[in-house]
C-alpha cells in the first residue's frame, strides 16, 4: 500500500471512529470514576469489531452488502435508541443498591454498541475489495484507530462525568439517541 493509499485508509478509519468516540464518551460520562478495565474492554471491542466488520464486508460481496444496506441505518438507530432510552430512564429513576446503571462495557450492551458502531465498516470493506486495497493492513489500521479514538472518548467522558455528577447518565443517553438519529437521517436523506 502506498503512502497516499495509507493516508486515505487512515482518514476513512478516523471517520469510522467518530461514532466510537461519541458512544465511548456518553458511556463513560455515566460511569464517572472507573478503572482501566472498562476502557480496555470498550476500546478492544470497538477496535476489534471495526476491523472484523471491514474484513467481513470485503469477504461478503455485493449481494449481502446490498441486502444489509437497505436496513442497516434502522438497526443502528434502534440499538442506540434502546440503550440511550435505558440510560435516560435510569438517570431519572433511583436504582436500588443492587442494581447498577447501564454499563456499555459489559455483556450484551457491549456487543450491541460494538455492532451498532461498526455497521458502516462492513460497507467500507466491500469498497476496499473493488479498490484493490490490502484488506489486512486496512483493517488493522481501522481497528487500531478505533481502539485509540474510543479510549480517548472514554477518558474525556470520564472527566465530564465526574464534573456533571448524577445526571451525567441522562446526557450519555441523549448522546446515544442523537447518534442513532444522525445515522438514520443521513441514510434516509442519502437514498
Amino acid at each position: 500500500m502506498s503512502g497516499a493509499d495509507f493516508l486515505s485508509v487512515l482518514f476513512i478509519a478516523l471517520g469510522l471512529s467518530a461514532d466510537c468516540f461519541a458512544v465511548a464518551l456518553s458511556g463513560s460520562i455515566a460511569q464517572g470514576k472507573t478503572s482501566a478495565a472498562p476502557l480496555l474492554r470498550l476500546s478492544s471491542a470497538f477496535g476489534g469489531f471495526q476491523a472484523l466488520m471491514c474484513i467481513l464486508g470485503w469477504l461478503a460481496g455485493q449481494t449481502v452488502v446490498n441486502f444489509i444496506a437497505e436496513y442497516d441505518h434502522w438497526v443502528a438507530f434502534g440499538l442506540l435508541a434502546i440503550i440511550g432510552g435505558r440510560m435516560l430512564w435510569e438517570a431519572f429513576h433511583d436504582a436500588d443498591e443492587h442494581e447498577k446503571s447501564a454499563d456499555i462495557t459489559r455483556g450484551l450492551l457491549l456487543l450491541t454498541v460494538s455492532v451498532a458502531t461498526s455497521i458502516d465498516s462492513l460497507a467500507v470493506g466491500l469498497s476496499f475489495a473493488f479498490l484493490q486495497v490490502n484488506i489486512w493492513l486496512a483493517s488493522l489500521t481501522i481497528g487500531i484507530t478505533a481502539f485509540t479514538i474510543t479510549a480517548l472518548g472514554f477518558l474525556v467522558g470520564r472527566k465530564a462525568g465526574q464534573l456533571m455528577g448524577k445526571r451525567a447518565e441522562a446526557v450519555g443517553g441523549i448522546i446515544l439517541i442523537l447518534i442513532g438519529l444522525r445515522i438514520l437521517i443521513e441514510h434516509l436523506l442519502g437514498n
